[in-house]
């Protein structure tokens, strides 16, 4: 996905102001395997994915509970360090090798400031990514185990594809021995 679509996705910008934002984003390229954030630190980086797939997992315990995936046209971002520049409680990780675009939080927040458009485009851009935790959250809590891999199914059935087992079952809340009971019961 192209850098303009994913702009354009948040909020529509005029010309001017979208090549101002755009002259600020840079492409750049990981393995699979790198750590984007991670948890306790600080980032100045928001990034969009042009190609790839990702995740966001914290470890309170023994094991890593994935609680997002990202892929094509997606922001990767912390909120805490975007919002508050705190240190994030996530760590993200890329699941295949990526093709991203780089955004400086500190010449965002300074575009904010020398642009409405931009502004605007960075109040929907946070607006969206708000709902998104909010729609993982009633995901996670208001449906049975076997309600969420349905949902799964039918909204985003390429993370079936493209993503490892555990991870899958780690997001949905269950162990790999359920999500495997859960999958031949629906053959």
């Amino acid at each position: 996905m192209n850098i303009d679509n994913i702009i354009d996705n948040i909020y529509p910008l005029p010309e001017k102001s979208k090549a101002l934002l755009k002259e600020n984003i840079y492409e750049t390229t990981f393995p699979k395997a790198h750590v984007l954030f991670k948890v306790n630190r600080i980032s100045s980086k928001i990034y969009f994915i042009r190609k790839g797939m990702v995740r966001a997992f914290a470890n309170p315990g023994d094991e890593d509970i994935t609680f997002w995936f990202g892929k094509e046209g997606d922001a990767v971002i912390s909120m805490k360090n975007y919002v508050q520049n705190e240190k994030g409680y996530e760590t993200i990780e890329l699941l295949e090798p990526c093709d991203l675009y780089e955004l400086n939080t500190e010449h965002l927040r300074k575009l904010f400031n020398e642009d409405i458009h931009i502004a605007n485009w960075g109040r929907k851009f946070a607006e969206q990514e708000l709902i998104k935790i909010e729609e993982r959250l009633i995901f996670r809590q208001c449906r049975t185990a076997l309600e969420r891999y349905k949902e799964l199914m039918l909204t985003d059935p390429e993370i079936l594809q493209r993503v490892q087992l555990g991870h899958i079952a780690s997001y949905l809340g269950m162990t790999q021995v359920s999500l495997s009971r859960i999958r031949s019961g629906l053959k």
